[in-house]
């Protein structure tokens, strides 16, 4: 395996319960039904749930051990499931503290899921939210994808973890004292006086220091999150994707890749009820349909464009 073409997806949410645990999963088995080798990781320290999309209580091994070990492989917490070709490492679990796991830990995790030489894709699952290390995870992926509901409410949390995301990418990169300071002012803070566009965010930072301009101006470019909707009901849900991806242009200067949506179906709600992947519990339904469709943009670097 050439370590060098494996492909990392990390799935994100701006707030829990929009369905990131039920793409990661379903995602991972469409990969390896099409003959991929694949490692799922679930890494919501704080809320670690993906075995039980397995029908497992709890995993005998987990991240929980990788991360405490000296010894341990990320290898040797990979286990089977009973998805040809797919292995998954449970999260951490009866952790104190593991919520908000330390930067040594951060670190380990990010290094061993780069060195997994086993895999054609690793799928992540991040917990919600914007804490730092679900951030750092998200941007060190080949490719991130954010998880959104139709609601205003997923919606706006969606802005702000993208929006915090491409803040911690910038304030990652770019090592002028005042720039970083300026960049962590204008995330963590709201005033008339910051800047309102991504050109007006680039002349203000090119006065600062024209070298961090120029960075800057890179770092917009090659930020291209994914972005998938999910429970759409109607056509006017389904037109959210495409109002969020022009938002996210004219605000941020962020290019984002909308690609598809899962239609509602309660057949979604029966399969994480009986503890069995949407994909496995009821392949031919509407749900099942829209995960392929879904999946397969993603796998062919696909995205939706307005009709």
């Amino acid at each position: 395996m050439n370590i060098a073409k494996k492909r990392i997806w990390a799935i994100a949410g701006g707030k829990g319960g929009v369905g990131k645990s039920f793409l990661a999963t379903n995602l991972s088995i469409d990969l390896a039904q099409h003959g991929s080798r694949v490692a799922l990781i679930d890494a919501d320290f704080g809320g670690a749930n993906l075995h039980t999309f397995f029908g497992l209580n709890q995993s005998k091994i987990s991240i929980s051990d990788f991360i405490n070990s000296s010894k341990l492989t990320l290898d040797e917490v990979m286990l089977p499931t009973d998805i040809s070709n797919l292995h998954m490492a449970s999260g951490a679990y009866d952790v104190m503290g593991m919520a908000n796991p330390k930067q040594i830990h951060q670190s380990k995790l990010i290094k061993a899921i780069y060195n997994l030489k086993e895999y054609d894709h690793v799928v992540i699952d991040l917990g919600a939210g914007v804490a730092p290390y679900t951030l750092d995870l998200f941007l060190t992926a080949t490719s991130g994808i954010t998880v959104t509901a139709p609601e205003p409410t997923s919606v706006e949390n969606t802005y702000r973890f993208i929006k915090s995301a491409f803040y911690r990418k910038l304030k990652n990169v770019i090592q002028h004292p005042e720039v970083r300071q300026f960049l962590e002012q204008i995330s963590e803070t709201k005033s008339e006086n910051h800047p309102k566009t991504p050109s007006e965010l680039i002349n203000r930072i090119n006065q600062m220091n024209p070298q961090a301009g120029e960075a800057l101006k890179y770092e917009i470019a090659s930020f291209k999150p994914k972005l998938l909707l999910n429970q759409a009901r109607t056509s006017s849900d389904i037109r959210v994707g495409f109002a969020m991806k022009q938002a996210c242009l004219k605000h941020f200067g962020i290019s984002m890749d909308y690609v598809g949506f899962i239609e509602h179906d309660t057949t979604a709600v029966q399969s994480i009820r009986s503890r069995q992947p949407a994909l496995l519990y009821a392949p031919d339904s509407q749900v099942s349909q829209s995960i392929r469709r879904v999946a397969h943009n993603i796998r062919q670097n696909y995205h939706l464009v307005p009709t």
